[in-house]
Order: structure tokens, then C-alpha cells, then sequence
């Protein structure tokens, strides 16, 4: 049987593991419609999978309940390509919640196509530009700081600029997972972001990534701020401007209520503080805020 490229998940992810908070994830960019709904495959506490080229999402399933069986990436990737009669189509990139990781790239898989493993990440491609687009994912996943979320954001989008997928963009999607990381600590998908459709997907995604810090992130301490002076002339002229007071010589007490209805409107429950306070993240999103 022949394959076109149009039926293969012409792709370059990375997975990766965070050992300083257990956090497991998948990054990943294509030119394929919902990339997000084939490639990435993680569970907290064991590990994560990225399955493409001619895509077997089993891999997904089996690749993770034999990692929560103790096997070895390497090990898993055998067991799973050796049951596969299309292996030489496929490519896989797996790490384990130990930091183990391992990939794979069918003989078959359309050029450029390849991967690079180490400690806490692989990251694979195929249909590239060139070599290019793996070297500089890899070097910038081990060198970007900050959360396992910004180091795999920042790896698909030098991998990108570096030439990622000839044919292309359209999707992109990033997973985390975290023991009880997700809404309300009720389950463990820590960010689940995806752009199934845009011209700059990569672009877009960290866009709704610094939405999606901003409304469940954490308020930083040097971010609040008391509500007075400029702050205060600042947020009167916003609430004014989006609607939620008529004036802006309004007393203390219409102003706080209509402030606590802007957050709730916006579901920013979490970025709520005890009256008189005010998150400068919150009022940066206001400035922006259109009406």
C-alpha cells in the first residue's frame, strides 16, 4: 500500500519531563488539521507519548500502560513496533516520569525525518525543512529555564524557526500533566491548550497559553498591589471604558463592587484578592482587553 503525504501526520513534537515538579508533557506543530487530537499522549506519574507520521494512536494507550508496567522507553518503543506491520511508517518519541526517554523513526518515514533523545526529552520530526529543525528543538529544550510548559513551548518554536515542516503550518497543541494538577485538583490534565486550524499555529498557541496562565496561574506576590493612586486612576478608567461604571468619580464601595463583578465576569475567581488589593496582571489584561 502507498501513502501520499497528505494522510500522514507530517509533524515535529517534543516530549518532556520536569523532575523538579513531576510534570510530563507533549508540545507539538503541523501541517495537519487538530495535530492535538492524534500526537500527544501523557499520564501523570508515568509518562508521555508522541505518535505520528503515518500516525497508530495505540501507540498512546499501549505505550503508557507499558511504562506504567516499569518497561524502559527503548523497550516500549520495540514492543510496539514489533506488534506493528507498519513500523517502518511510524514515529514515536517517548519519556518516562524517571526522566528516561527514547525515539524512533521508521526507515520509511518521507525525509527530512529523525529524532534526538536525552535525559528528560526527545524530540522527532518528519517532512522537515532538514536535520535543523531536531538540532535546534533539542539545544533549546536544554537550555530554556522556567516551567516544563515554557521549555516545550520554546522548543517547537525554535524548531520552527529553525524551518520545521516543509509543507507548511495549520495546528499545533500543548499537553501537561500533573498529579492533581488539573481544574479544581479533581484530575491530572495540567494544560491541555489546542489550535486545530490557525496560519501562525505555534504563534497562537502560546497566546492562549498566557491566557490560560492568567486566568488559573497563581498570583504572584510582586504583583499585588494596593489600590490607590495610579493604580486606582488606572482601574477607573478601564472599568469606565469596558462598561461596569458610568463615571469615574464613583465612591470606594461602586467601584470595588464593579471590580469584583469585571473578575467574575471574566473568570478570574482565582486572581481575587481581599478588597483594596488588586492583581497588576489582571489590570494588564484590562488595558488590552477590547471592548
Amino acid at each position: 500500500m502507498s501513502y501520499s503525504s497528505n494522510h500522514l501526520v507530517a509533524t515535529f513534537s517534543v516530549v518532556g519531563y520536569d523532575p523538579a515538579t513531576g510534570e510530563i508533557g507533549v508540545a507539538v506543530q503541523s501541517k495537519f488539521l487538530g495535530v492535538g487530537s492524534v500526537v500527544p499522549w501523557a499520564k501523570a506519574g508515568v509518562g508521555a507519548v508522541a505518535t505520528q507520521s503515518l500516525a497508530n494512536p495505540s501507540y498512546g494507550p499501549r505505550g503508557l500502560s507499558l511504562l506504567e508496567q516499569g518497561v524502559e522507553p527503548e523497550e516500549v518503543i520495540k514492543h510496539l513496533i514489533n506488534e506493528d506491520s507498519g513500523r517502518d511508517m511510524r514515529q514515536v518519541g517517548i519519556v518516562d516520569a524517571r526522566g528516561g526517554s527514547a525515539t524512533y523513526t521508521g526507515v520509511n518515514c518521507y525525509s527530512y525525518a529523525g529524532g534526538h533523545a536525552s535525559d528528560n526529552y526527545a524530540v522527532q520530526g518528519n517532512i522537515l525543512v532538514g536535520v535543523e529543525t531536531i538540532q535546534a528543538m533539542a539545544e533549546a529544550f536544554e537550555k530554556t529555564s522556567g516551567s516544563l510548559a515554557n521549555r516545550l513551548l520554546k522548543s517547537l518554536n525554535e524548531g520552527q524557526q529553525a524551518g520545521g515542516d516543509k509543507r507548511g503550518k495549520q495546528s499545533a497543541a500543548l499537553y501537561v500533566v500533573k498529579e492533581q494538577g488539573g481544574y479544581g485538583g479533581y484530575n491530572d490534565r495540567f494544560i491541555d491548550l489546542r489550535v486545530d486550524d490557525h496560519e501562525d499555529p505555534i504563534r497562537e498557541l502560546y497566546r492562549i497559553y498566557h491566557l490560560q496562565q492568567l486566568y488559573f496561574g497563581v498570583t504572584k506576590e510582586e504583583n499585588i498591589a494596593e489600590i490607590k493612586g495610579e493604580v486606582k486612576e488606572e482601574l477607573r478608567e478601564q472599568l469606565k471604558r469596558l462598561g461596569y461604571i458610568p463615571t469615574v468619580h464613583v465612591v470606594d464601595s461602586i467601584l470595588y463592587k464593579n471590580f469584583t463583578a469585571f473578575l467574575h465576569r471574566e473568570n478570574f475567581e482565582e486572581r481575587e484578592l481581599e478588597e483594596g488589593l488588586i492583581d497588576l496582571e489582571v489590570l494588564d489584561f484590562m488595558k488590552y482587553k477590547s471592548i
